[in-house]
């Protein structure tokens, strides 16, 4: 079964859902699942150049980040130019509040998103995913499998906790430092 599994998730190219794949091979969930944490465990040793990723409870074989810079090498990849600071605000919005509007992305940020929106999509960190039942039908957006596999998270629950807004004054008392400045939270 380990065999067909590695098959499988090599020939795929896309990540696999665990319950759609259980059925197709006639087998049950929980073995489907025992079967990708042995497999999980091979590959993340180090004479392995892949590993087996879990994008929330969906499958994907993918190359380790380490050999990054062979892999550009040999294959002549140009790097990827790094998303910039909107970017990140945008996605970040959208990650934590999924499925948000374009409008509500530029009410939290008090700006135009347009031309982020745009480049988040092409890069295929976010997706258009339906539409609110709302007068105009605006799209909703949501993260996609390659933003998980991105950041390496297995899920959106992995995601760092979000700051609370409000400091109590008892609190902002206890993070200044000697010389009465802030210091970070």
């Amino acid at each position: 079964m380990a065999a067909v599994m590695e098959a499988v998730l090599f020939a795929s190219g896309e990540p696999l859902d665990i319950e759609k794949t259980s059925k197709a091979l006639l087998v049950d969930k929980e073995t489907i699942e025992n079967v990708l944490s042995s497999i999980r465990e091979k590959y993340n040793s180090d004479e392995h150049g892949i590993e087996l990723l879990n994008l929330g409870g969906k499958y994907q074989f993918a190359t380790k980040s380490k050999f990054a810079p062979q892999i550009r090498a040999v294959l002549s990849i140009k790097k990827n130019t790094p998303l910039s600071a909107a970017a990140f605000e945008v996605l970040a919005v959208v990650a934590y509040n999924q499925p948000v509007t374009k409008a509500f992305i530029e009410q939290v940020r008090g700006v135009d998103c347009s031309g982020v929106i745009s480049t988040l999509c092409q890069r295929n960190l976010i997706e258009e995913r339906g539409r609110l039942d709302l007068p105009g039908r605006p799209l909703l957006y949501c993260t996609t499998d390659n933003f998980l596999r991105c950041f390496e998270l297995s899920s959106l629950d992995e995601l760092p906790e979000l700051p609370e807004k409000d400091v109590p004054p008892e609190k902002a008392a206890d993070n200044e430092d000697v010389d009465g400045q802030m210091s970070l939270i």
